[in-house]
């Protein structure tokens, strides 16, 4: 696991247009970042948007579970574009080291990417097409559909006998 091999791109159509004029913009300024993209746009297999198989591939929009450098813990966010970047905590924006680095993968691939000085490995556990507020709006359905927060009900709680 020390040099791992660069994996294979896949890119929805309508992701690679608006991906490879982002790219292409950002590396005509001289962005390091943008070049990086560019160079994993360019290797990418083009699908429709719609194939099956992108289920288990980092597209825009998408959750991603994944470790740097093996390192624990996992963390999840969505890769976004860098005009619905909102949230350092949630999201990564694909115009950076490492949401370049994620864009195409599939679960279980692992790419080097560059920030920071130094190196670094990313490995792709999970991919997922809702987040955490969707899980939890699965989980508790009820409550969220009818426009209640998990702690609203009618009940007044206990009472003092």
């Amino acid at each position: 696991m020390n040099n791992p091999s660069i994996p294979d791109v896949t890119l929805p159509a309508s992701d690679y247009r608006r991906l490879e004029w982002l790219a292409r913009a950002g590396a005509a300024q001289g962005d390091v970042d943008a070049r990086f993209l560019l160079s994993e746009i360019n290797r990418a297999e083009v699908v429709p948007d719609r194939a099956v198989r992108l289920d288990s591939i980092v597209t825009m929009g998408s959750w991603v579970t994944f470790l740097v450098n093996w390192g624990v813990p996992r963390e999840m966010r969505q890769l976004v574009y860098p005009d619905d970047y909102t949230s350092e905590r949630t999201q990564i924006p694909v115009m950076s080291p490492l949401g370049a680095a994620l864009v195409g993968l599939k679960v279980g691939s692992e790419i080097p990417f560059f920030t920071a000085g130094r190196t670094n490995v990313v490995r792709i556990e999970r991919v997922s097409r809702r987040g955490p507020d969707d899980v939890i709006g699965i989980l508790f359905g009820d409550q969220l559909l009818q426009g209640k927060t998990l702690l609203d009900d009618d009940d007044p709680g206990p009472s003092a006998a």
